[in-house]
Parts: C-alpha cells; sequence; structure tokens
C-alpha cells in the first residue's frame, strides 16, 4: 500500500517537471519574438527579420487556453522588444536628466513596461479569437488596431512600429502612400502568420494561405516598381530649387550657455556662408540652433538675419519664442522664415511637444524632470500645422518628434504644402541607435505625401528624402557638416493624404465583428 503514493508522488513529480520545461519552452520563444523584433530595427536595422519575428510568440501560444498565460507570453516578447529597441531613453535621462543610472534603467523598464502592455493584449486577443477567427485575420487586425492605440494613448507613442522597420525596402513601402505605416504592420503580420501556418498547418490549407499572401506581396511590390517609375518620370523636368542644410554639432552640454552663444553662431554662419545656394534657394538650420530669442533685437540677432541677405536665399531655423499675454509670457519651440531681404515672412509653433522634453506635467510631484527642459523650461503649444508660404511655394515644418507622425506630413500635403522641412536636435541621444530610429521613420512622411523632405539636425543625421522615400544624401553623426543638394516641387494625390488610416477603422470594424460573432457563438 505504500508504494502507491510513492508512484503518485513520482508521476506527479515528473508530470511537474514536464510542465516545467513547457513553460520554459514557451518563455524561450516568446523571448526570440521580443529579440528577433528590435533586430529590425536601427541600429541593426534587418527589416526582412520583422516578416518572421512573430513566428516564435505564435509558437509559444500554440495550444495555451488561459487568457492569463497568453498574457505573460505576449508582455515577455513585448518587454524584450522595447528594452532593445529603446534602452536609449537611459542615456537620455541620465546624462541630461542627471539622475543616478539606477532611476534611468528604472524609467526606461517602465516605459518598457507599459508599452508592452499592447503585445500582451495582442496575444491575449490571439487566444481568446482562435476558437473561430483564424489566425491570418485575428493577428494582423489585432496588431494594427493595438499599434494605432498605442500611437494615440496617453499623448501617443508611435516610436518603431512595425511598418517603420521596412524603412529600406524601397519597393516595398511604395504602398505606404495608399494604406500608412499602420497598414504595412499589418502586411507584415499577415505575413508571419502565413510562415507560422507552414510550419504548423496542413500542407493543403498552408499552401493555399501562402499562395493568396505571396500574390498580394507581389502585386505589392509591382506597385513599388511602377510608382518609382512614374514619379522618377514626372520629375525630370520639374522646377526646383538648390537647399543647403547646416549642422552645426553644438554639445548640448553647453547648448543654451550664453557665454557659448558667439561660438554658436560663428559655426553656423561659417558654414552657411561657406557653400550656399544658388539665390532663391533655401538654407535651414536645425531645431533651436539659435540658442536665444530670436524676437529680442541683438548683435547676435542681426547676424542671423543677415546671413539671407548676404546669400539671397530663403532661411529656416528652429529658436525659442514668445507671447506675452496678460501678464504672462508663454514659451514656444519654433521654426522662423525668412526673406532674402533678413524680414520675417512666418513662424511656425510646434504642436506636438514631448511630456518630460518640452513639457513637465507633474513637475511638483517629480521635481527631477524639469531638468530634461534644461535651459528652456515649458513650451506652449501651437495652433496647428499650418504651412509656411515661401513667395509662390508652400512648406510645411515639422519640429523633431513631428517628423514621425503621419498626421503632420498629411495636414500639410492637404494645405498645399510642396515641401516638407523637418528640423531636429537629437543631441539628447548621444551615439545610441536612437538618432537612425528617428530618421528612419521620418523617411516615410515623403512617401505618404510624394513630397521632397529635407531635414537638418544639429548633431544628425541630415537628410535630403526623395517622394519615393530615397536617402539622396546625408551625414553621419557628432560632426559639423552641409549638405547641398537640389529639390524638386511635386503635387501628386496619396490616398493615404486623403483619407489618412482607413485602414485601421476597417480593422476595428473587424474586430467587432469577430468578437461580436464569439458572442453569438457562444450563446448556441
Amino acid at each position: 500500500m505504500k508504494l502507491f503514493p510513492m508512484k503518485n508522488k513520482d508521476l506527479q513529480a515528473t508530470q511537474e517537471l514536464s510542465d516545467n520545461k513547457l513553460n520554459a519552452y514557451r518563455i524561450f520563444f516568446a523571448v526570440l519574438s521580443g529579440v528577433l523584433l528590435f533586430l529590425s530595427f536601427p541600429k541593426f536595422g534587418l527589416g526582412v527579420v520583422a516578416w518572421f519575428a512573430l513566428v516564435p510568440l505564435f509558437i509559444a501560444l500554440k495550444d495555451v487556453e488561459s487568457v492569463w498565460r497568453s498574457l505573460l507570453l505576449g508582455w515577455i516578447a513585448g518587454m524584450t522588444g522595447c528594452v532593445g529597441i529603446l534602452y536609449w531613453i537611459t542615456h537620455v535621462v541620465v546624462n541630461f536628466g542627471h539622475l543616478p543610472l539606477y532611476l534611468g534603467i528604472f524609467l526606461m523598464l517602465l516605459l518598457a513596461f507599459y508599452l508592452s502592455f499592447y503585445t500582451a493584449l495582442f496575444a491575449a486577443g490571439i487566444v481568446c479569437l482562435k476558437k473561430w477567427v483564424p489566425l491570418y485575420l485575428s493577428a494582423p487586425v489585432l496588431w494594427m488596431c493595438l499599434e494605432y492605440v498605442k500611437s494615440k494613448a496617453f499623448t501617443g507613442f508611435p516610436w518603431e512600429n512595425l511598418g517603420y522597420s521596412q524603412f529600406n525596402n524601397l519597393f516595398l513601402i511604395q504602398i505606404a502612400d495608399v494604406i500608412g505605416v499602420f497598414g504595412l504592420s499589418f502586411l507584415i503580420v499577415l505575413l508571419n502568420t502565413t510562415f507560422y501556418s507552414f510550419m504548423t498547418g496542413k500542407f493543403k490549407k498552408s499552401f493555399a494561405l501562402a499562395s493568396v499572401v505571396f500574390l498580394l506581396w507581389a502585386g505589392i511590390y509591382f506597385y513599388g516598381i511602377g510608382r518609382i517609375a512614374q514619379i522618377n518620370e514626372l520629375l525630370k523636368d520639374v522646377q526646383g530649387m538648390e537647399v543647403s542644410l547646416v549642422q552645426g554639432n553644438i554639445n548640448q552640454s553647453i547648448k543654451w550657455n550664453r557665454n557659448y552663444q558667439q561660438e554658436t553662431i560663428n559655426i553656423y554662419e561659417e558654414l552657411s556662408l561657406s557653400r550656399p545656394p544658388d539665390a532663391g534657394g533655401l538654407i535651414v538650420w536645425p531645431e533651436t540652433s539659435v540658442p536665444f530669442h530670436y524676437q529680442d533685437d541683438t548683435d547676435l540677432q542681426r547676424r542671423v538675419k543677415d546671413i539671407p541677405v548676404k546669400t539671397q536665399n530663403w532661411f529656416v531655423f528652429g529658436s525659442t519664442s514668445y507671447r506675452d499675454r496678460g501678464g504672462t509670457t508663454d514659451y514656444y519651440n519654433s521654426a522662423f522664415l525668412l526673406s532674402h531681404l533678413g524680414d520675417i515672412r512666418g513662424r511656425y509653433d510646434k504642436v506636438h511637444l514631448v511630456p518630460y522634453g518640452e513639457y513637465v506635467p507633474m513637475r511638483t510631484v517629480f521635481p527631477f524632470v524639469g531638468k530634461l527642459a534644461e535651459g528652456i523650461g515649458d513650451f506652449g503649444e501651437g495652433k496647428g500645422f499650418y504651412p509656411l508660404e515661401m513667395g509662390k511655394r508652400k512648406i510645411g515644418v515639422m519640429i523633431c518628434y513631428e517628423g514621425i507622425l503621419p498626421e503632420a506630413a498629411r495636414m500639410y500635403k492637404n494645405a498645399d504644402a510642396e515641401l516638407l522641412v523637418n528640423i531636429t536636435n537629437d543631441a539628447w541621444f548621444g551615439k545610441t541607435s536612437a538618432p537612425y530610429q528617428h530618421l528612419s521613420m521620418t523617411i516615410f512622411r515623403a512617401v505618404e505625401t510624394r513630397l521632397y523632405l529635407v531635414r537638418a539636425a544639429n548633431t544628425g543625421i541630415s537628410a535630403i528624402v526623395h517622394p519615393t522615400g530615397k536617402i539622396i544624401a546625408k551625414t553621419g553623426i557628432f560632426h559639423k557638416d552641409i549638405i547641398h543638394g537640389r529639390i524638386k516641387y511635386i503635387q501628386l494625390p496619396t490616398i493615404y493624404a486623403k483619407f489618412g488610416d482607413w485602414p485601421v477603422g476597417a480593422g476595428f470594424l473587424c474586430l467587432a465583428v469577430f468578437f461580436l460573432w464569439g458572442f453569438v457563438r457562444r450563446g448556441r
């Protein structure tokens, strides 16, 4: 009689060991998905890896019935990917927020923890829907919709959405002028489900799915080839102008030090006059390249004013600005447009401010974060994305983070802008992957609107981007440089510019149908 309890215990122990191994395998595959996700983005930039990055997560979720377990596995995958992509946040808050390293790591992990919640919901949604919705339908729709919510909720964080991983795949990204980045994310997840189906599904069903997806992707590639050829043909005899993008490489630690203002202007002035565009061209300086209020009448202001006069060019630069309002003063992160006469022809105030970078919520609760707005304090919001008029032409200015916002470029496009100008200061990021990630996302604004985009960054990466998303010229990071090139004006309507993220709207409708169908089936 004593042998049976021993046997039962041994059997129980064996089963527990087996479960532990199974759990370990699931965790391994979830982590592997996260690793593949961050490898898809710069600096690694292995965009093709994104095509199968979610397959390990699908393997981890196979036969999982528990919603809580699926949430955990999705969170593990998301956490791994987010840490790999966003590690640079630690650099920012430690070096410019002057926080101890452990606290910088904690804040980065806190953000990653929040963002991983969306991957967790994705995994849980797959498990909840799998009984009545096939993976190749549920997964792409779920991912796209959750990615959209992540990009909008709590001021939004659209940083490195899955579609951005394809920034150097010129033929594929041309479809962004129809479906946008969220639509590209849908296609990538759909391809992931196809690979997974081949690995685990029945041959006939897998082959049928692969055939449909192959034809879809072939059509997208043929569209890309045709679209590039069309745009290049349209641009052959189109009027344009010369541009010079100036990269001063001013160290962030001295940028707002009054003792270095003279030196800063000397650097930008020397670079600008060394190789200016032909008369009637455009000179662009980065975000806050003028380290004082340009509105103030000073010797430094007059030197800046003289640059377009000496070169007979249009001139865009970043500077702080202010408006007096009933005894109080509001400050703005602004871009000024000067004519060849040196007069102000337009001013744009940044609309989408970065929390804890340009304004500080809960400053009294977390006083240390105010140091991230070092030298400038809190900014006020601009009134909207309105083009600046450069003679007969209109340009749309996006400051820093706004370069990754599709809606900003769309508004400019619909307001008849003929050139997109992105000015930024990425010195905060150091030599991390962030400057490369920032540029990779900005490229899509040119494709979505079919406009040239010029980008001037204080420490790099400055670039001229073709309407097809091809980088014509770019700088490295952390050295003084100037890019000289030629842009052309083009007005080519795009479906995305007109209708925006219509695939997302269709996706939410599909989700409603999926869950309604599931509710009906459960009621039977």
